[in-house]
């Protein structure tokens, strides 16, 4: 049984005075395994939260079905053992970190008696939250209540969790330590869905992705899939002479896409030239991808 299933799924909404119809999910059909990491990639507006908000339960859809575990999501069964975080969470700001993740955990019924407080206590450190536990989140920033936030999904023990531009505000060590703790969910058995415009990101996360745009899902792959596409490879290093076939950038720092059968060529000249590598990657990326699809459509 897949934990995500979308059939031809639509949305239509009416915006303006005149009740202009705008499609914001034109057909969308996509499966998730149990125990798969899915990244959904796209640009603003092109459909990702209108999909998590459907499988949420916070929005009906037009047309197509979805499925979670097996139940449509209109059946409050297929939210059984359900984590989900939104981009903006709203929390009570009169209440605190510790509060809010123990009211989550009862209310799924996860844990009981003198075990609730310890539980949540233990995810509150997990996230960097231990400190400011029993302070009220009036006057937190978006990146603290992002973390009390993912707490409170996580310390639920969900099967499923549905993440809408989870690292959303997070600083560079926290973006790090939230993608830490959700590989660790993934191997223990979990499932993330989760929405992202921030591709590496998705490259660190995703088993998959699917490319979404206007609506539509444009393609759905592995990472190294796209990987393995690539016919170049781009070159990066820091130098003071010129390299040829390399372009100057700031800072005396040289890049340029290499084709594959040349690279161990580029490689000796830049050696010779006195350079400092600095990045050898395959020149086809997730970004360059998620840009020839957002261009085919200009």
């Amino acid at each position: 049984m897949n934990a995500i299933e979308l059939q031809n799924l639509s949305k239509t909404f009416r915006q303006g005075w005149r009740g202009t119809e705008v499609s914001a999910l034109k057909g969308v059909s996509l499966a998730v395994e149990q125990g798969e990491a899915f990244g959904f990639v796209g640009q603003n507006g092109a459909g990702k939260s209108t999909t998590i908000k459907i499988l949420t339960g916070a929005l009906r859809h037009d047309g197509g079905e979805a499925r979670l575990f097996g139940f449509d999501v209109a059946d409050f069964r297929s939210r059984v053992g359900l984590g989900y975080v939104p981009e903006n969470p709203w929390l009570y700001d009169y209440l605190t970190p510790l509060e809010i993740v123990r009211m989550g955990v009862i209310a799924h019924g996860r844990r009981k008696g003198a075990d609730v407080s310890s539980h949540c206590r233990q995810w509150l450190e997990r996230l960097g939250l231990g400190p400011v536990a029993q302070r009220r989140v009036r006057g937190f920033s978006k990146g603290m209540l992002q973390r009390t936030a993912l707490a409170h999904a996580l310390a639920c023990e969900p099967r499923l969790l549905i993440l809408d531009e989870p690292l959303s505000g997070l600083d560079p060590l926290g973006r790090r330590e939230v993608v830490d703790i959700l590989l660790e969910y993934r191997k223990g058995g979990g499932t993330v869905f989760f929405s992202s415009h921030v591709l590496h990101d998705v490259e660190r996360l995703a088993d998959r992705f699917g490319l979404i745009h206007k609506g539509e899902l444009r393609s759905v792959q592995q990472p190294s899939e796209v990987c393995a596409r690539s016919e170049t490879v781009l070159v990066r290093s820091i130098g003071a002479q010129p390299v040829e076939g390399l372009s100057p950038e700031v800072g005396g720092r040289w890049s340029g896409d290499i084709p594959a059968t040349d690279v161990w060529h580029v490689l000796d000249r830049l050696r010779e030239a006195g350079h400092t590598l600095l990045e050898v990657r395959p020149g086809m990326s997730l970004e360059r991808l998620f840009l020839d699809v957002v261009r085919r459509d200009q």
